[in-house]
């Protein structure tokens, strides 16, 4: 199993486990963030040491070819100096060293390439992290949003309950019927024990005094001068109005003759 496929399965195992737990949102949103933070931490160790063992193929692959080079040289010299033994034999030990050196060469390209995949994987994680953290906010308010809601709902569901209204409303009902039972009750007192009248002579005066209210109501429009003897007759039967004129005609005609 390579180093992001144990950093992947152990986040999603962490993941797994806080989702599991139901705990609250935001505080689940942070520990993964930091779970996150804290394998990238481990992997970057683990990638470290893959470059730092590339670096120590790269290395021991031109440290052998430089070998190889020196046994080649070796190889000269002795053709120089007459002695092909001498010759042939470093001539081998030249072979076998760029043979090693072409070898441990081929090793340490396929680990600079997986190396170089290592990094790249590393980066695209961090940017993975940083996303999440940017988005973390997002979740939590969209969170806190999906929580509202559903108070509101359960609210909601609450109020759909009528029986605490129709209690109410029968109370209320009780509370007028016995109201209107006092009411009458209170009136057919009255009506046994009252003195009938009483309530005849209150009745006039109140007529008596909705008369005055009238003259003093026309006074203060223009319509009757205040104190006039004409305004207890526009009030009267009309008997004194037609008397008077009869008097005025009488007159008039005396005067003719």
């Amino acid at each position: 199993m390579g180093i992001f496929d144990r950093l992947s399965t152990m986040l999603r195992s962490n993941i797994n486990d806080l989702i599991s737990r139901a705990e609250n949102p935001e505080k689940m949103l942070n520990q993964l963030i930091l779970d996150m933070k804290t394998q990238l931490a481990k992997a970057k160790q683990q990638v470290a040491s893959a470059i730092a063992d590339e670096r120590k193929l790269q290395a021991d692959a031109e440290a052998l070819k430089k070998q190889a080079e020196d046994w080649e040289r070796r190889a000269m010299m002795a053709v120089q100096e007459g002695r092909d033994d001498l010759a042939k034999q470093a001539l081998g030990r030249y072979n076998e060293q760029l043979q090693s050196a072409q070898q441990l060469h081929e090793t340490w390209l396929r680990h600079k390439a997986e190396t170089e995949q290592l990094k790249l994987s590393l980066r695209q994680l961090n940017d993975k992290i940083e996303e999440a953290k940017r988005k973390k906010n997002i979740l939590v308010a969209r969170s806190k949003r999906a929580e509202a809601q559903q108070r509101i709902q359960e609210t909601m569901s609450g109020l759909a309950d009528k029986s605490a209204f129709e209690s109410f409303e029968r109370m209320a009902e009780r509370i007028e019927a016995t109201e209107r039972k006092a009411l009458a009750a209170a009136e057919l007192n009255e009506e046994v024990s009252g003195d009938h009248l009483a309530r005849q002579f209150e009745a006039l005066e109140y007529k008596g005094s909705s008369d005055q209210q009238l003259l003093e109501l026309k006074a203060k429009m223009g319509i009757l001068q205040p104190g006039r003897p004409a305004d207890s007759k526009q009030l009267g039967s009309g008997r004194g109005d037609v008397r008077d004129a009869e008097l005025i005609e009488e007159g008039d005609e005396g005067k003719a003759r």
